[in-house]
């Protein structure tokens, strides 16, 4: 997969991970909390399932347990009283305990323990035995043979046989009823687990909430941020538009007196001389320009190129300077602020510093690297005493100070002059990194 692939770029991480992380968590908190809702109804409707369940099979061993009962009580009234009326509750146990036992066998149904199926089998089989013995008494009594009745009744088969018959009844109750009671503690689990999961779950959607209106307040700051840039852009622009039409009106104006020069000089062949050199200086003048402004072909520049281009207008046998330092590569955006505090310094030089004086002085420009910082000094001798002015000459700070301390700014270092009686020095330090 390439690096444009756009699913390759979907699955990078930027500056919304974090809210697809939160949008995944919030929806795994949501589809938990559904889960735990439906596990919570389910173990609800169970628990209610299994106390119908319960209660039915309660009263089938109910029922079990009242037709044995009623059985005997009909058979000893017999007994004593030789009445076939109390037989009535005999008889009507003898009908329904059948039913009885099949229905029990039917509510407990396949998918139950060994220990119930036991369980229900002995209830079967001792209900059976019991309605046996009971019949075999009453048929004994209906006979006339009252002391094979006796007998049978006094003897402990029949009463160890409904003490069998109610402890497995009372077992198998005691099965169902902790069944229904798990039933219920599983269903109050379930219950109990959903408040602390809505409770995390209303956490993640407040935080969802907020980081969704940080990002809409983040992407309107943006809109204005990119209105701004915008704005800013095309003011850029017209800047540029308006320094390119000015650079363009200089050259021609540096194209209109060589022109003059030339033309002044055409019909004097004696001051051929004097005008290639003013040809020449006025050629040095537009490159020192077109360095300074920026309109240099060339992405970077070694200073010491720079400082000889900047000075070269201004030699002459009585204007000189000295250069000295070892070969450093100036990074293209130190080029131009470091051109334009040379050009000035030099332009001041002429004006009020080293070479305004008819004798002329010396400009001496050395440097050295220290890591990553590089020291320029400018040092002036001779010619007129060094004293601040602006550029209209008075005392005072005007632009090409303010020039000065803008590209100071611009090279992320500092300039400081010193006024000396021999002249200028002006020490520049800034980080060639940084630049």
């Amino acid at each position: 997969m390439s690096e444009d692939d756009p699913a390759r770029r979907w699955w990078r991480p930027g500056a919304g991970s974090s809210s697809l992380i939160l949008l995944g968590l919030v929806a795994a908190a949501l589809i938990g909390g559904i889960l735990l809702m439906w596990q919570a109804i389910a173990a609800e409707r169970y628990a209610r399932a299994q106390a119908v369940h319960t209660n039915a099979v309660l009263l089938a061993l109910r029922d079990v347990s009242r037709t044995a009962v009623n059985a005997e009580t009909g058979q000893r009234g017999y007994f004593i009283t030789l009445d076939r009326r109390y037989l009535s509750p005999y008889l009507a146990a003898r009908e329904q305990y059948r039913p009885n036992l099949a229905r029990l066998r039917r509510l407990l149904g396949d998918e139950i323990t060994p220990r119930q199926h036991r369980l229900l089998d002995d209830i079967d089989r001792l209900t059976r035995a019991k309605f046996t013995e009971l019949e075999a008494s009453v048929a004994n009594i209906q006979s006339g043979e009252l002391l094979s009745a006796r007998r049978r009744i006094l003897t402990d088969e029949g009463q160890e046989t409904m003490e069998r018959l109610r402890d497995a009844i009372g077992e198998l109750e005691a099965i169902e009823l902790v069944v229904f009671r798990q039933a219920r503690e599983d269903a109050a689990q379930s219950e109990a687990r959903i408040i602390p999961n809505l409770l995390v779950l209303l956490v993640f959607i407040l935080a969802a909430l907020v980081l969704g209106l940080w990002q809409i307040f983040r992407r309107a700051d943006a809109e204005a941020r990119a209105a701004h840039a915008q704005e800013l852009a095309e003011a850029r622009d017209r800047a540029d538009l308006l320094a390119r039409e000015l650079n363009h009106r200089v050259k021609n104006l540096f194209a209109v007196v060589l022109a003059i020069v030339r033309m002044s000089g055409r019909d004097a062949p004696e001051a051929k001389p004097t005008v290639e050199k003013i040809s020449d200086r006025i050629h040095a003048l537009l490159t020192a320009h077109e360095v300074t402004q920026g309109r240099s072909a060339q992405r970077s520049a070694r200073l010491a190129e720079l400082v000889e281009i900047t000075l070269k207008p201004h030699q002459s046998q009585q204007q000189r300077h000295v250069r000295e330092g070892p070969d450093v590569d100036l990074p293209e955006r130190s080029v131009v602020p470091l051109g334009l505090v040379l050009h000035e310094l030099a332009t001041n030089a002429v004006k009020y510093g080293a070479w305004s004086g008819e004798a002329g002085g010396v400009v001496t420009v050395r440097w050295n690297l220290e890591e990553d910082m590089l020291r320029i000094e400018w040092r002036e001798d001779g010619g007129a005493p060094g004293k601040a002015t602006d550029s209209g000459g008075k005392p005072g700070r005007g632009f090409g100070s303010s020039l000065i301390d803008g590209s100071a700014r611009q090279l992320g270092g500092s300039i400081e002059r010193d006024f000396l009686p021999e002249g200028l020095v002006v020490a520049i330090v800034f980080p060639l990194t940084a630049a």
